[in-house]
């Protein structure tokens, strides 16, 4: 038996024998809220507690909702109200210290309040053998992490040397199964009206990367927290391909909706999905792409949840340019003169709708629902206001650039 799993069953042997003394479900969190273990559960539950224990974490809002209750700074037991909002019962929370370190947290349901204060005595007693084998599991859960996320930073590098010691380490270490195929996934919360992410969307952040790493299985990924984004590394060992990639990715989209949509901070999630490479060697390959189609998914709302590199078209030539150095004046000075004015969006969106039909007038003034008269002058007035020749196939190109990299640094925003 190794360490770990020695001192996960001593948890489950402490936890176990608290719920039988108290004759209630125990449930142990660590200090981020994700679920350790629990005892057998009969009787009366919420929400809160079930899906605590399916998902093995609680949600960002009861996260906070139980920040501002003061569990965090608690070195006695807390008496938690119930919040019907949340379907959320009164509960006894006592915190795990040691040494003055926040371990976690022992929870019992107290709906009717008839937790008594022997019961509570007979739980803090627990409490320092109940420390000292949390302490030991997160220090090996730590030690495991850190490794994970270093292994994983270090893929990313931009020294082919560094990169090849980390394979060899991943390998070694039995954290990935082969050296083969790898795609990587780059996940962005979207923090509302531009303010940076604060610490309640990191650590949903990061929930959503390790429960999608526990969706699709063992030694099949590696993820790191940045700044700003999340990476997953779907490696090899998992015969990857377009449609697995695909579901990964919708699977990873999804808990980012659900995950920032109890968060005020965040206005929505984004997926940056890069092409496969086929060695671990590779990666870093990978992820600038992904990192380039989630900054482009962030800055273009229209393209949904999940953007893959593959299906960015000129995008992907725009992404990797100094955009706003170049500006759209330094692809076409007429069209940036067009931009100042508000009152020209409405040729703006002819024009655009224009060259992305390949300057076919009929189809065009049918997506428009246009006169076939009404789109010529406003075509017209195009020509005249950018001074450009629409009939020059190089002034196209360059009003057709100029418009993709006005969407892209914010600099135009069509309505439709």
């Amino acid at each position: 038996m190794t360490g770990g799993s020695t001192v996960h069953t001593e948890l489950q042997r402490i936890v176990d024998t608290m719920a039988a003394r108290v004759g209630r479900p125990a449930l142990i969190e660590d200090r981020r809220q994700r679920v350790v273990v629990y005892s057998e559960h009969t009787g009366l539950i919420d929400d809160v507690r079930r899906s605590s224990i399916l998902r093995r974490h609680t949600t960002p809002e009861v996260i906070a909702w139980f920040r501002q209750v003061g569990i965090s700074d608690a070195r006695r037991p807390v008496r938690t109200p119930a919040s019907p909002e949340l379907d959320l019962l009164p509960r006894v929370c006592v915190p795990i210290r040691h040494q003055d370190l926040l371990l976690g947290f022992v929870w019992f349901i107290d709906a009717a309040g008839d937790m008594s204060d022997e019961d509570i005595a007979t739980v803090t007693e627990a409490v320092p053998d109940l420390s000292l084998a949390l302490y030991r599991e997160n220090l090996l859960g730590e030690l495991t992490s850190q490794r994970e996320a270093e292994a994983a930073r270090t893929l990313l590098s931009d020294a082919p040397e560094t990169r090849a010691e980390a394979v060899r380490s991943l390998l070694a270490d039995g954290i990935v199964g082969a050296d083969g195929e790898v795609t990587a996934l780059v996940a962005k919360l979207v923090a509302d009206r531009g303010q940076p992410l604060d610490d309640p969307a990191r650590v949903a952040l990061e929930h959503t990367l390790v429960a999608t790493r526990r969706w699709i299985g063992p030694r099949e990924a590696l993820h790191l927290v940045r700044h700003d984004h999340g990476v997953l590394l779907l490696c090899c060992g998992r015969g990857t391909n377009r449609v697995s990639t695909e579901a990964v990715a919708e699977h990873l989209g999804a808990s980012l909706r659900s995950a920032g949509g109890g968060l005020p901070s965040v206005a929505r999630g984004v997926v940056g999905v890069g092409q496969p490479r086929t060695r671990l060697h590779d990666t870093v390959a990978s992820y600038q792409e992904a990192l380039q189609a989630a900054r482009v998914g962030v800055q273009l709302p229209a393209l949904g949840p999940v953007v893959a590199w593959a299906d960015l078209g000129i995008y992907r030539v725009l992404a990797r340019m100094d955009a706003q150095q170049l500006g759209v004046a330094g692809v076409h000075p007429g069209l940036e003169r067009l931009l100042r004015d508000e009152a020209n969006q409405v040729l703006l969106e002819t024009l655009e709708t224009y060259l992305d039909l390949a300057g076919n007038a009929h189809a065009t003034a049918q997506r428009l629902r246009l006169h076939r008269t009404t789109l010529y002058y406003r075509l017209q007035r195009v020509e005249q206001l950018a001074e450009t020749d629409l009939k020059d196939g190089n002034e196209r190109l360059c009003l057709h650039l100029a418009l993709k990299l006005g969407r892209l640094t914010g600099h135009y925003r069509p309505a439709r």
